[in-house]
């Protein structure tokens, strides 16, 4: 039987702020969502935009079902504001969590709205280095392959030796460094710079689906540098 799903998705991962909130019927589903780009200013816009857009889908937070976040990689800072907002957001209206990829929602984003199949994901990570993942589709969801790294350009360009001619760029990591858009010129380069919650809603309904959603408290983000450490909200050490 058909069940009824509503889940609310936020992400300051990158430059970019976004929330979506999906309504998922056995009629069809109605997604409402909003995006910017909000530099620095992720801590004043992020809760008005929940509000925002709860209220343009007619929903309080007490219907969403799950709480999904963008889990990184991306803005060390970022990535904490995102994630110290979803994990309130989910004990405050005692809901379970889920976290998605950023580099997977950009992959995501570029299958639903140009129809790839194939995409190399890159966001820059500073440092002389970016967050780097393949991704290909599979069942209307991109699959990652291998796995997500930050890795140095050079030693990028040596690893991804073979670049599939039908595949798609997207992410901030090109545009950074020149040589690896020089290195991926067999694909299209596009314009998805950064990931948006919207684009997170496919692989959160399909961590849902095959029962992948978590304790609030066990929410982490994921950073790829073994340097940085994660602090739980206070009280929830």
């Amino acid at each position: 039987m058909f069940k009824k799903l509503n889940v609310l998705c936020v992400d300051t991962s990158t430059e970019a702020c976004s929330v979506a909130v999906l309504c998922q019927t056995a009629t069809g589903q109605v997604i409402n969502d909003k995006f910017m780009l909000a530099p620095r200013e992720h801590t004043t816009k992020i809760l008005p935009t929940v509000e925002q857009v709860l209220e343009a889908a007619g929903l309080s937070l007490s219907a969403m079902d799950i709480i999904a976040y963008g889990r990184g990689p991306g803005s060390f800072t970022g990535v904490r504001i995102g994630i110290s907002i979803a994990q309130g957001l989910a004990f405050g209206s005692e809901k379970n969590m889920v976290g998605v990829s950023t580099l997977q929602a950009m992959a995501q984003q570029a299958f639903k709205t140009n129809g790839a199949k194939d995409v190399y994901a890159a966001i820059d990570a500073r440092m002389g280095e970016v967050y780097f993942a393949h991704y290909r589709l599979s069942d209307e969801l991109m699959v990652l392959v291998g796995e997500e790294v930050v890795i140095k350009p050079a030693d990028l360009i040596t690893k991804q030796a073979e670049i599939a001619d039908d595949a798609v760029l997207v992410g901030s990591g090109w545009a950074a460094y020149p040589e690896l858009t020089e290195h991926f010129k067999a694909a299209e380069q596009s314009d998805i710079e950064f990931p948006s919650a919207r684009f997170m809603l496919d692989e959160a309904v399909n961590c849902i689906n095959n029962s992948l959603d978590i304790l609030p408290e066990l929410a982490t983000p994921v950073y790829l540098r073994d340097k940085v450490t994660w602090k739980k909200l206070p009280g929830r050490e």
